[in-house]
This record gives C-alpha cells, structure tokens and sequence, in this order.
C-alpha cells in the first residue's frame, strides 16, 4: 500500500491515477447497496410510497434540528453517568485488575454483564469463564471501558413511545452495538483510537432514532417513507444530528469529527473506520435476519479477509 501510493505521488504510473475515481465510484455504490438492503429491512413493516415533497420535508425537520443543538439534544435524556469512579480509574493505566473487580463486584447485575460478555463471540475462550477475575482478564481494561459505555447508552433507546420509532429502536440499538465493534476492530489500522472508535459507533445512530420519531409525527400515523434512496439521505442527515448531540454533550473531538465526516473524500481515520464497521455491522444485521446468505457477493466479493473475520466475531454479541 505504502509504495502505491509512493507511486501516486510521484506520477512514476499513470494507471493507478486513472482507476483511483473508479474505485472510489466502487466503494460508494457498494455502500449505496449495503444501506438500501438495510433500510428496506428496517423498514418492511412501517414504510409507506411517500411523494418526493413529503420525504424533502422529512428531511429539511432532520437538518434543522442539527442545526440547533439546544433542541436536538433536549429530544433525548443524557448518557448517564454510571459508576464515575469506574469510568475514572480505567483511564488511570496503573489500575491493577484486582481493584477494578473489588469495584464491579458491588454491581450484581454489572459482575453478570462482564461474565457475560467474556464468554461472548468476540472473546471466544476455550473453556467458559465464571469467577469475575477471570472475566475482567479475559476482556481487559479497554473491552471493560466498551461495556460500560454501551450499558450508559442503552437508556436512550427506550425514549421512542410509540408508532414506527418504538419499533425499529432495538433493532437500531442492536446494529450500533455491532457497528460500535467492528469499527473498534479496524481503527488501529487506520490509525484511529480504539475506544474513540467505539464511542462514535454507539452514538452515530442517535440521531436516526430521533428522525424516525419526527418523520411518523409528520408523515402518515405510525408510518415513514420505504424508499430506499430516501433511506440513504435520511442515514446521511441523520449522523449530522448524531454529531451535533454529540459535540453538545462534549464528546471527545474525535468522536464528534468522526461521526461528522463519514463519507467525506477528506474524512479522518475514525470516519472512515466508523464508515466501514457501519456496512459490516448492518451485514451482520441482514445475514442474521436470513436475509443475505453468507455467500452473498456483498459479504464475499465486498468485504476483504480481516473484514469477514470482524464480521463473524459480531454473531451473538451479549446484548
């Protein structure tokens, strides 16, 4: 790769040049594919034929509230805090593994999160963990800071009530959850932050839920438009609102930038990281519905050999 693009600038070959724009149009049409089979299954149940004036004025409700970050972020409660004294220690590298389990051992339901998840697809153990020392050994100060995190935002996918919103929630939460992963997986060889990866992850989806909730006010009761080109703008607009919730709540920069720059030819390595662990988590999602087979040209022909491996590691993630 390095000498590729040695080459590049150099302009030792003229060849490379001349097939980057293409495969750039190859990346973005196989992300347009990857959205519009997920959207349509998102939306199977709840979508309707909507006129182009309608979907427009869906979307221009979802680019106004980004723009007003006061409102946007009134329309979801905080991240919680939980357990501070947890979350400051594990920034602390000198933290021993014993003092963190006399910490998570005075949480029932924390201890069997943390079992639970060292004996999860991703970790894969030999033989089944059960005492909390050897769970907390298993996944590690950093797999401990993604589960906390993950449990902090979990809240916020019950605030839909009713209609389409209260529906797709769970399946939203359940593809952040796996987008968060895998993008935590291919970070480090972008050169983005592992943990910085996984926050954005978890967060870029927000914003979706609170258009889904403005679209069925605005649209037909309990209903939003199916189209699939509607879909991709709605993912679009909707991360911009993720990354102002996200910039108003202080996340860290990177996180905010990340989840802003998806899709952009500038976008920094977390973006890029984010936009990937986002086509393979919502793989996962279809493969797991039974509605792509795993010798599907987009997981066989879309997904290089380290990508299908983040792929399988997000089958039966603890939810």
């Amino acid at each position: 790769m390095k000498n590729w693009f040695n080459r590049m600038l150099s302009g030792a070959e003229q060849a490379p040049e001349a097939a980057a724009p293409q495969a750039e149009a190859a990346e973005e049409d196989y992300g347009v594919q990857v959205d519009a089979a997920y959207y349509r299954w998102l939306t199977a149940s709840g979508g309707y034929q909507a006129g182009p004036e309608v979907e427009e004025h869906l979307l221009d409700l979802v680019r106004t509230l980004a723009a007003d970050p006061v409102a946007a972020s009134g329309l979801v409660p905080r991240v919680p805090e939980l357990i501070p004294k947890l979350l400051r220690d594990l920034a602390d590298d000198e933290v021993s593994t014993g003092d963190l389990a006399r910490q998570v051992e005075q949480d029932l339901v924390l201890v069997a999160e943390v079992i639970r998840e060292a004996n999860s697809a991703y970790y894969r153990p030999l033989q089944a963990v059960k005492s909390l020392d050897a769970a907390l050994m298993m996944i590690g100060q950093n797999g401990l800071r993604m589960l906390l995190a993950r449990i902090a935002f979990r809240p916020l996918i019950k605030m839909a009530e009713q209609g389409f919103a209260r529906r797709a929630a769970p399946l939203v939460w359940n593809q952040s959850e796996k987008c968060a992963l895998a993008s935590s997986l291919l970070a480090p060889g972008l050169g983005a932050g592992v943990f910085e990866a996984y926050l954005a992850g978890l967060m870029q989806n927000l914003g979706l839920v609170v258009a889904f909730r403005l679209a069925e006010r605005a649209a037909e009761s309990g209903k939003i438009p199916g189209s699939s080109e509607f879909g991709r703008r709605l993912f679009d607009v909707s991360r911009g609102l993720s990354s102002t919730i996200a910039a108003h709540w202080e996340f860290p920069p990177e996180v905010v930038e990340g989840i802003a720059g998806v899709g952009r030819p500038d976008a920094p390595p977390l973006a890029r990281a984010l936009e990937r662990g986002d086509q393979i988590a919502k793989l996962r999602v279809l493969l797991d519905a039974h509605v792509l087979d795993e010798d599907d040209t987009l997981v066989t022909e879309g997904l290089d050999s380290f990508e299908r491996r983040c792929l399988g590691k997000l089958t039966d993630l603890p939810g």
